[in-house]
């Protein structure tokens, strides 16, 4: 199963500037490891050495925060659409 995956402009360097890539898996996680082994060095932009998402860096599925959802354990079905997103800080 292939999910597509919404790259922000600061990480598409590392796909090739690819807005929108392809990865497989069932979960979150999954994923992510599906997309370091296609795009070196990806998942260590988002995700921190214990492999959880970084705190500025915001993983959406079909636009609900994986936080709010099972995190990296988040299931993944055909047809859902995962957007990376870094976080804005601002005051």
């Amino acid at each position: 199963m292939s999910t597509s995956i919404r790259i922000p402009t600061p990480l598409r360097k590392l796909t090739g500037e690819q807005e929108v890539v392809q990865a497989d898996g069932s979960t979150i996680g999954e994923i992510l490891q599906s997309l370091d082994g296609t795009y070196p060095g990806l998942k260590q932009r988002i995700c921190d050495e214990n492999g959880s998402v970084r705190r500025f860096v915001n993983v959406y599925l079909n636009d609900e925060d994986i936080r709010f959802l099972d995190e990296n354990a988040t299931v993944v079905k055909d047809g859902d659409e995962i957007s990376i997103v870094p976080a804005i800080a601002g005051g």
